[in-house]
């Protein structure tokens, strides 16, 4: 039999379940942390719409 520590939480395998756990994670971060994953998440997002014009696909331009 496998350690408790093996054990999957099913209860983080729903759509609520896995929502609670991102937020719980996000909760812990520090506030540079935080600051640095928004940054991220933006350059993210530019660098997909960046994609997606040069392939010739329908953009939503932020103003």
């Amino acid at each position: 039999m496998s350690p408790p520590e093996d054990e999957i939480d099913w209860s983080k395998t729903t759509w609520d379940g896995a929502r609670r756990e991102q937020l719980y994670r996000w909760r812990k971060l520090s506030l540079y942390e935080k600051m640095r994953a928004v940054e991220e998440m933006g350059v993210l997002a530019e660098r997909f719409a960046q994609n997606r014009e040069r392939r010739g696909q329908r953009t939503i331009k932020p103003e």
